[in-house]
């Protein structure tokens, strides 16, 4: 049975996610917030980009994805008189709403560089990494990451500013937590690889290694010789989504009309037609999904109680992926010439039948609509 957070409802599943007396260690970080001294932190911010400034290049390199955050991202260091090199990592399958947030963050007035990985090499790379390791989005993880330092090292800016560390929003380990930088071990040890390497996939379907030049990150020797330094902007300026969201909109990012499938909210994960498989694959594995970590984080804040929390999360999470972004999931299968019944197998050999009901043959039970039910929504 799952054991959830007594003030939250982050579940014990989740890799990393510690508990103290019920409570998870999200909670106490989030809570730990009230003891920072923010006027400070901005300080040392300030003081580092003053620092990196030059006026032959660029200050820094914003990795950037066209969403709430990011946009956010970019809004706060233009107010600080940054001139910034965007990058962005393309999605795997990027959506018409995300399409015009990207331009919409180039319009706010900064340079900006969008790396395309070769499209057939990543259609394999997502078929294999939702067969191997059940993550559609594992190229994308590895890019996001891999992308931005590769240009920070081609274009000798030595300062990279990411946005949250996830490992201090949603639970972690404690060394993580504190962290303030993002560094290679950082991303090998959460940064989405699932224990495939990159150099795992070399041979595969005709893989090459000079296939994967976007999805390999730097050497040591190269980092060294620029200088390259990545900063959680998170740890220095207070960080919340729904108030991220909502600045970004009074700068021109849009949200969409309805709540986006499996999630709560309509503001989050509007770039990619694929999230919602990736999504999903995360219910399955772990007993939650995207709708538990944003319902988490408004209840943290005091917007939601931990009851109402629990009707939403129950009414949205892990919802079979029948459509995304309004893209059917058939439609967003076909490049990776996976059929419906394809995928509904590789969901089955993926899924964690500790946590879901079963039949007494052991087969899954599924309503008319294909979605699981949990043994548990909630401590019992």
């Amino acid at each position: 049975m799952i054991k959830y957070c007594i003030k939250c409802l982050m579940p014990d599943t989740k890799p990393d996610l510690l508990f103290n007396e019920g409570i998870c260690n999200a909670c106490i970080n989030y809570n730990t917030r009230e003891r920072i001294d923010w006027d400070q932190r901005k300080k040392e911010l300030i003081q580092i980009i003053d620092k990196y400034k030059n006026n032959k290049k660029w200050d820094c390199i914003i990795p950037v994805s066209g969403g709430k955050d990011s946009t956010y991202q970019v809004i706060q260091l233009l107010k600080l008189g940054v001139n910034p090199l965007c990058v962005t990592s393309t999605t795997c399958d990027l959506s018409d709403i995300g399409r015009r947030n990207i331009e919409n963050i180039k319009n706010l007035g900064v340079d900006y560089v969008e790396f395309s990985p070769n499209p057939i090499i990543r259609r394999k790379l997502n078929h294999i990494g939702l067969t191997q390791v059940g993550d559609i989005s594992w190229p994308e993880h590895v890019g996001i990451f891999t992308i931005p330092v590769r240009a920070a090292v081609q274009y000798n800016v030595p300062l990279i500013i990411w946005g949250e560390n996830s490992q201090n929003e949603y639970g972690g380990p404690a060394s993580a937590v504190e962290n303030n930088t993002l560094d290679r071990s950082w991303l090998e040890e959460f940064g989405g690889l699932l224990g495939l390497r990159v150099s795992d996939v070399v041979g595969i379907d005709g893989i090459e290694q000079k296939h994967l030049v976007a999805y390999t990150y730097p050497s040591n020797e190269e980092l060294t010789a620029v200088g390259v330094t990545g900063l959680f902007l998170g740890y220095y300026i207070p960080w919340d989504g729904y108030s991220n969201a909502l600045l970004a909109q009074a700068y021109g990012f849009e949200t969409l009309h309805w709540a986006v499938e499996g999630s709560a909210v309509n503001y989050e994960n509007l770039d990619n037609y694929q999230t919602g498989i990736h999504d999903y694959f995360k219910y399955l594995k772990f007993g939650f999904g995207r709708a538990t970590d944003i319902t988490c984080l408004h209840i943290r804040r005091g917007r939601v109680s931990r009851e109402d929390g629990l009707q939403i999360v129950q009414k949205n999470d892990g919802k079979f992926p029948w459509t995304y972004l309004g893209k059917s999931l058939e439609d967003i299968l076909k490049p990776l010439n996976i059929s419906l019944d394809q995928f509904i197998k590789i969901c089955d050999q993926f899924t964690n039948k500790k946590i879901f009901k079963m039949d007494r043959r052991g087969n899954l039970v599924k309503d008319n609509e294909g979605n699981l039910i949990k043994l548990n929504y909630d401590n019992i």
